[in-house]
């Protein structure tokens, strides 16, 4: 028996697993999504998306790619994984998930198989898009001279190859290695942590995703988890994840504010001074097995 039973969840609410069901179309998603579709639907080649580590950039990238349905659309999605990546294995891989059959290995040639395939799907009345996440991994200014050379592809008055690149914010100082293609950016749009409020819907919504009728955080451990998480979506759930497992083993219905700081010091998150007053404490160690209160005066000393 895990948490998921414990608190009668359908599924664990807080996985940093990508899940379509979880996405949470806060105000800053929706504006972000709807700048990028409208700079790949009026061809606008090279548009950018920056965000810090954990703010939704994947989860906004998978987003793109399902609102790009096959009828309108020949997308694609890219994940740099590492650095070591040459402008032959991008060519290639850009052709082969744009439908070029068996590319050459000549980039010339292999140049000439993506153009001939974007004019297929021009004439098919559809879009090519290109959407690279993790882009500040490519790290050289031959890899960015390669996709300046690739928004060359064109027709008169018209790109035939979009692209979106998702990434750190230090994207834009390797952006940089080659000036031209900074200079044809068309739209950049930048993640921000979610605020207090967003970061509250945000655990609700997971929460009723979930199947919960009723959320299991107490008010103060609600304003914890935006303190130690700095809004940011993935800790947010890491946190929410360890508290609600945390309170199935003390086999509590509630996640308190003992129970959050007690999680984020073994996460190791800065620590944001909590006074917890008597009545306080005795009601958690009530609440709690015996071998459980030496636990939670561990928590408190020093606080």
């Amino acid at each position: 028996m895990g948490y998921t039973d414990h608190f009668n969840f359908d599924r664990e609410p807080f996985s940093n697993a990508p899940n379509d069901k979880f996405y949470f179309d806060s105000e800053q998603h929706n504006q972000a999504l709807l700048r990028l579709k409208y700079s790949v639907d009026s061809d606008k080649g090279l548009a950018v998306l920056v965000g810090g580590v954990g703010t939704g950039k994947t989860t906004l990238a998978r987003r793109m790619l399902d609102n790009l349905p096959f009828s309108k659309y020949e997308s694609s999605l890219l994940v740099m994984i590492h650095s070591a990546i040459t402008p032959e294995w991008i060519m290639s891989r850009i052709c082969m998930q744009l439908g070029v059959k068996n590319p050459d290995i000549s980039p010339l040639k292999m140049l000439k198989q993506l153009y001939e395939r974007l004019l297929e799907i021009e004439k098919e009345g559809r879009k090519a898009v290109v959407l690279i996440d993790e882009a500040q991994m490519l790290q050289t200014r031959e890899l960015m001279e390669e996709f300046r050379g690739l928004l060359n592809l064109e027709i008169p008055d018209k790109k035939l190859l979009n692209i979106i690149f998702f990434g750190l914010p230090e994207l834009d100082n390797v952006m940089k290695l080659d000036a031209p293609l900074a200079q044809r950016v068309a739209f950049k749009y930048t993640l921000k942590p979610l605020s207090a409020e967003e970061g509250l819907e945000y655990i609700n919504y997971r929460l009723q995703v979930a199947g919960c009728e009723k959320s299991p955080f107490s008010t103060d451990a609600l304003a914890l988890i935006h303190n130690f998480s700095d809004g940011v979506p993935r800790l947010i759930n890491t946190i929410c994840d360890n508290a609600l497992f945390e309170t199935f083993l003390r086999h509590g219905t509630e996640v308190t504010a003992t129970i959050i700081n007690n999680v984020a010091e073994d996460l190791g998150l800065a620590t944001v001074g909590l006074t917890l007053s008597s009545a306080e404490v005795q009601e958690d160690v009530q609440d709690d097995e015996l071998d459980d209160i030496e636990i939670i005066f561990d928590g408190l000393e020093g606080k």
